[in-house]
């Protein structure tokens, strides 16, 4: 399917088109950009596309006591969030949704991708308890194949979440497709939807491996 009948097939695929987000986008494909900048801005698009997948958290009133006087005022309702990286590229998107709850659990998914397979291989899972009772964020910065965000999600349902939201910079249509069909109740929150994918499974035009110029490794 092309971005255009996902988008059409599926209303629950929000392409973020805040100024900000495009801008910074762009910055992380320039290949020019240093390992520290690029860090940087993966973990600054984290807090903005993270305001985004939660605007719909339920709140509930309590009674606090302002400098003048008592108040009924919002907090978040229910167990705290618990944000899921899918290792080790989505570490860095993590701290930026951190950075809105930093009392939110996280949990870790360590998966590589066979080089002739192109398939996930998990090598670690650690998650928080209650694992049931929270929204769950899963978030890597690419979706090529859609192979690990699919295995990473099927950890979280196996666990008993029901609340599942995805978040990544870069998706391809062919990782998008592959996703929905696997978990069409998973909200998904992307940066850009590019061109497709390559021989190689690499996102096209994207921004090359995401984990090695996070961590200036090859």
């Amino acid at each position: 399917m092309t971005r255009d009948e996902l988008l059409k097939a599926y209303n629950d695929i929000f392409v973020i088109k805040h100024p900000f987000v495009k801008h910074k986008l762009t910055s992380l494909r320039d290949k020019n950009t240093s390992t520290r900048e690029f860090r940087m801005l993966v973990e600054e698009l984290g807090t903005l596309i993270g305001y985004e997948a939660t605007r719909d958290l339920e709140t509930h009133d309590i009674e606090i006591e302002t400098p003048l006087e008592k108040a009924m005022c919002p907090v978040l309702k229910g167990k705290k969030l618990c944000i899921v990286t899918i290792m080790r590229a989505g570490n860095g998107l993590a701290e930026g949704v951190l950075k809105l709850s930093p009392s939110a659990r996280v949990g870790h998914v360590g998966l590589y991708r066979d080089p002739e397979t192109k398939q996930p291989v998990e090598y670690y899972l650690k998650m928080p308890h209650s694992v049931n009772e929270r929204t769950i964020i899963v978030v890597d910065p690419m979706l090529a194949t859609g192979n690990s965000a699919i295995m990473a999600i099927d950890k979280m349902k196996e666990m008993g979440a029901s609340d599942i939201r995805f978040i990544c910079l870069f998706a391809a249509p062919e990782g998008i497709e592959a996703f929905k069909k696997a978990h069409p109740d998973v909200a998904m929150y992307i940066g850009s939807i590019d061109r497709g994918l390559d021989e190689n499974a690499y996102i096209r035009p994207g921004v090359g491996d995401a984990g090695d110029r996070i961590y200036g490794t090859r």
